[in-house]
């Protein structure tokens, strides 16, 4: 016997702008869903996650120090910013 999911999925209906939608299936690839790329924002969201508009820039500033792609000179200039 399958073993049903304790967290159930609802399916809702919501109104989005036109644009939105277009912007997100530029974004998403043909296998993606976007009720997954919604859900996971929304639980982003509600677990106290903040967007990139929403950090102040001394939180963007240390994100981007801590990226592995972000190269030692920028990182260095990144760190002294950060700490005068």
């Amino acid at each position: 016997m399958r073993r049903r999911s304790q967290n159930k999925t609802i399916a809702i209906s919501i109104t989005l702008d036109r644009n939105i939608i277009d912007e997100l299936d530029e974004i998403l690839s043909a296998k993606q869903s976007r009720s997954k790329f919604i859900q996971n924002c929304i639980e982003a969201k509600l677990n106290g996650g903040n967007f990139v508009h929403e950090a102040d820039t001394k939180q963007l500033m240390a994100s981007l120090a801590s990226r592995t792609d972000c190269d030692q000179f920028l990182k260095k200039l990144l760190m002294q910013i950060l700490l005068s």
